[in-house]
């Protein structure tokens, strides 16, 4: 009885659209940094639009917003559909953006069509996915897979001001009472771009996700001494500079050993110390990502990066400070919601191909503790975090007609 049933397409392009003009940039792309005054602003219109399809809306203690639509059972555990409204700086309008509004639009069809699920469906706004704000990212749905412990969460500082994350919350109105780690879903399904080129690249409309590879983050801090660049012989100087310098190679180097699914990356938050152009660098703290499908692998990439890092700083006689913030290890999605998505796909004719998430999303998190699966639209030349990222409208809407049937696969309908 619900096979006919497609959503308005031009709807869900429209609130994207609106949403991107939160935090718009000259270039055609969104800054929406997690928690910032942009973010309120996201949030606020998402919950309006909540609202409007008679959702009941609630925050948890990391501000994750929870738009509930009841079903027929109130003992089983709703489906959960949704992803993040956060981007990078001078980010892509695309970019989690979509998996929210990919749920609304499922809960907006199913109202149109006055079709009511058994189990309840949510749709959820996770709160810094990106982590370019607060490290690390993914960082409410990791406490929520029990990865991070909420205080430490809540303490996280963000990068341009200090604040605590927790203090964020409450500044612009998002700190909830609800209890984040007591919330149960029985399946959850994110809609996302892919970040790659595959699908775009072979004109395939949906991408079934089965897996994700793994990754690390690693806070480093090199430090040497501060000296004049004239009067300063080359010999024995401490130029922590030259140890990124050296480092940065390196990673390259443990990612091409690792080809070809290996990746490895100085990221682009780099502070050097004193900041004249008169003196040598005493002291520099750099981001690594490194991301591989198998854990042995990032082992070995991990413990070659380590012996780097402790070689460069004995050899210029620097000291070495190396955290490691995040340890994401590679999933494996859940075999029955992979199936519904690819079920959906098959009864709506579209062309679909199986897929490994080259990223980390919040829905890695989310399936230490509940069924779950990912759906990829393509992205045009698989850019993404940056400001041209774009998609068809009609990849979009064919990735959340596959959504809509596969959570009314999962979720039941009430005859």
């Amino acid at each position: 009885m619900t096979e006919h049933i497609r959503v308005d397409g031009e709807r869900l392009w429209r609130s994207i659209m609106e949403m991107a003009e939160i935090g718009a940039t000259a270039n055609g792309g969104s800054h929406r940094l997690t928690l910032s005054d942009e973010d309120k602003l996201a949030r606020d219109l998402f919950a309006g639009w909540c609202a409007d399809a008679g959702l009941a809306l609630t925050v948890d203690q990391m501000g994750d917003m929870f738009a509930r639509r009841d079903g027929s059972d109130a003992a089983r555990a709703p489906v959960g559909m949704g992803s993040h409204l956060d981007t990078q700086p001078y980010g892509g309008r695309f970019d989690g953006v979509f998996g929210v509004m990919a749920g609304l639009e499922v809960i907006r069809t199913l109202n149109d069509h006055g079709v009511m699920t058994v189990a309840a469906l949510e749709v959820v706004n996770w709160t810094n996915e990106e982590g370019a704000r607060f490290a690390p990212s993914m960082l409410a749905s990791g406490v929520y897979g029990g990865v991070f412990d909420l205080d430490w969460a809540q303490s996280r500082q963000a990068v341009d001001s200090g604040a605590a994350l927790i203090d964020e919350l409450k500044r612009i109105g998002y700190y909830g009472e609800a209890d984040l780690r007591a919330h149960e879903f029985s399946a959850f399904f994110e809609c996302h771009i892919e970040q790659g080129p595959i699908l775009d690249s072979a004109g395939i409309s949906v991408g079934v996700v089965n897996a994700a590879q793994g990754f690390r983050w690693y806070d480093i801090k090199l430090e040497g001494f501060a000296s004049h660049t004239g009067s300063t012989p080359m010999p024995g100087r401490r130029n922590a500079l030259l140890g990124l310098a050296r480092v940065a190679q390196a990673v390259d180097d443990i990612a091409h050993e690792y080809a070809p699914l290996a990746r490895g990356t100085v990221g682009s938050q780099v502070a050097v110390e004193p900041g004249s152009r008169n003196v040598i660098p005493g002291a520099v703290e750099f981001t690594v990502d490194l991301r591989h499908p198998s854990a042995a692998t990032l082992d070995a990439m991990d413990a070659a990066l380590r012996a780097v890092c402790a070689e460069t700083a004995a050899d210029i006689g620097l000291e070495l400070t190396l955290e490691q913030i995040s340890d994401t290890v590679p999933v494996a999605f859940d075999e029955g919601c992979v199936a519904a998505v690819k079920r959906a796909c098959e009864r709506l004719g579209v062309s679909h191909q199986t897929i490994t998430s080259g990223a980390g999303h919040d829905a890695c998190y989310i399936a230490k503790r509940t069924p779950a699966a990912m759906l990829f639209a393509p992205c045009k030349d698989g850019v993404s975090h940056h400001e041209s990222e774009s998609a068809e409208p009609e990849y979009l809407e064919a990735v959340c007609n596959a959504l809509l049937h596969a959570v009314l696969d999962i979720a039941g309908v009430k005859a």
